[in-house]
């Protein structure tokens, strides 16, 4: 028994020490799904054709998000090896380069977005709907540059294990959003109703607000001296923006495959009717709005184990990681016996129609089925991305989402007549195939050397095999 005290020790330590990294990020992940929640809420209030204009532009917009995102997930493991090593005076050549990064990711991203109607006639969306969408994605399209600016921010700061500011910005955007959306959206202080448009003029304005604050923080507080962050001009550097995207291109991939896996299941379903789409917008929000807690705690996950490679602690990789995904799959059960309990009640915080809030409750249900392979994909992914691992998971998740899960739901939806709900077995498919891959590949790497070539610092300490591995 003595023998396993500082075991235990050792486990509810990392299990506090990732519950207090992990706490801002899942508000802060809250807050930022919760700018689509309240997007959602307010269109289906206005009418079911708004909700459906606003559910297709927003699965299009998201797809930017996560380009943008995914692209800048480079950030936090970065500087999280960097000053797990004791090397802080490199975070600030990081940074720099991060943001070039971040400026050319957005204007590409906002061209995109402009020019998105190519592909809404690709897809085959409703004609009554193409207007508002087009008109939504124009709008919205603005608030790419500040996006991903805002991203590399965060990831500065949380690659720093200061988690906070995440939380505090994020909460702070809905706070001007929801009054900003109603206004516009439904017409009042003289200002005609904008509908999906003005939703788009709303988020596009938050997303400035929020970036200007953060840059404002960063550059002000005391925790961030020391660093020179921008004690100097510096052009762009290709072979350090090269580094960044080496490790943050394939984390956009695998983050597009996933999103791209649900953004396409939308336009799919968009063909089905209006009804249809919006009771499969009702239920991906609510999907999404319970992800960002898993989600925060794969960022967490990202930074503990960022910090053991930094400090060549192979038992803290293992710690981290574990212990992460322990914690994750709590969460989990959570997530599910809400959905399973009480689909009808959740459905019905988004609309009045009872057709839309019937089918969203089915596929709420189904929801609740995925949460345990969602999680533990998206907690294994977040300890890879410690280990900067990032080709091996995009390449995971591209077989998963699209080798398995839109194949098995597109036969389902539509050779087996089961619909909307038939799209969601296929989903649930694709993401157990990349939980137990995901899982497996982090197994396998947290007891194996290769990843110490990459840990700046780290000691050269052979890492024990874990019995029955090779």
């Amino acid at each position: 028994m003595k023998s396993l005290r500082p075991e235990r020790a050792r486990v509810r330590h990392e299990i506090g020490a990732t519950v207090r990294l992990a706490i801002p990020l899942i508000l802060a992940q809250l807050a930022a799904i919760g700018s689509n929640v309240i997007d959602a809420v307010l269109s289906g209030h206005v009418s079911a054709h708004v909700l459906g204009a606003v559910a297709v532009g927003a699965s299009l917009w998201s797809l930017a998000i996560v380009c943008g995102i995914g692209t800048m997930m480079s950030v936090p493991p970065s500087v999280a090896q960097l000053d797990g090593a004791g090397r802080r005076d490199e975070v600030g050549g990081v940074f720099r380069q991060a943001l070039w990064l971040a400026l050319a990711m957005g204007v590409l991203l906002w061209f995109a977005v402009r020019h998105a109607g190519p592909l809404i006639d690709l897809i085959g969306v409703a004609p009554s709907l193409r207007h508002d969408v087009e008109r939504f994605l124009f709008a919205i399209s603005w608030g790419a540059p500040a996006l991903t600016c805002y991203f590399a921010l965060r990831g500065l700061s949380e690659g720093l294990s200061l988690t906070r500011p995440s939380m505090f910005f994020g909460f702070g955007g809905l706070v001007v959003l929801v009054p900003l959306g109603y206004v516009l959206m439904f017409g009042k202080l003289g200002i005609p109703p904008q509908g999906a448009h003005g939703c788009g003029i709303a988020t596009a304005t938050v997303l400035w607000l929020e970036m200007l604050g953060f840059a404002t923080y960063v550059l002000k507080h005391r925790n961030y001296r020391g660093l020179n962050l921008l004690e100097r001009f510096e052009w762009p550097h290709w072979r350090r923006i090269g580094a960044l995207l080496h490790i943050g291109a394939p984390m956009a991939v695998t983050l597009l495959a996933e999103g791209g896996l649900f953004v396409a299941a939308a336009l799919l379903l968009s063909t089905l009717g209006e009804d249809v789409i919006a009771s499969h917008q009702v239920a991906l929000n609510v999907a999404a709005l319970f992800f960002m807690i898993p989600l925060g705690l794969a960022m967490a996950i990202t930074v503990r184990v960022g910090n053991a490679v930094g400090r060549g602690d192979a038992r803290g990789v293992r710690y981290a990681g574990f212990c992460g995904i322990g914690l994750t799959l709590l969460t989990q059960l959570v997530s599910a016996s809400l959905m399973l309990a009480l689909p009808h009640f959740i459905a019905s915080l988004y609309t009045h129609d009872d057709k839309v809030i019937e089918l969203a409750a089915q596929l709420i249900v189904l929801a609740g089925f995925f949460q345990f392979s969602d999680g533990i994909q998206v907690a294994a992914n977040g300890a890879l991305r410690g280990l900067k691992d990032t080709r091996a998971p995009m390449a995971i998740t591209l077989f998963a989402y699209w080798g398995v899960g839109m194949p098995v739901g597109w036969w389902l939806a539509f050779h087996h007549g089961l619909g909307a709900r038939g799209m969601w077995m296929g989903l649930i498919a694709g993401l157990s195939v990349a939980a137990a891959m995901l899982f497996t590949r982090f197994w396998r790497s947290a007891w194996r050397e290769r990843w110490r070539r990459y840990a700046p610092g780290a000691a050269e300490v052979p890492i024990p095999v874990a019995p029955g591995m090779t």
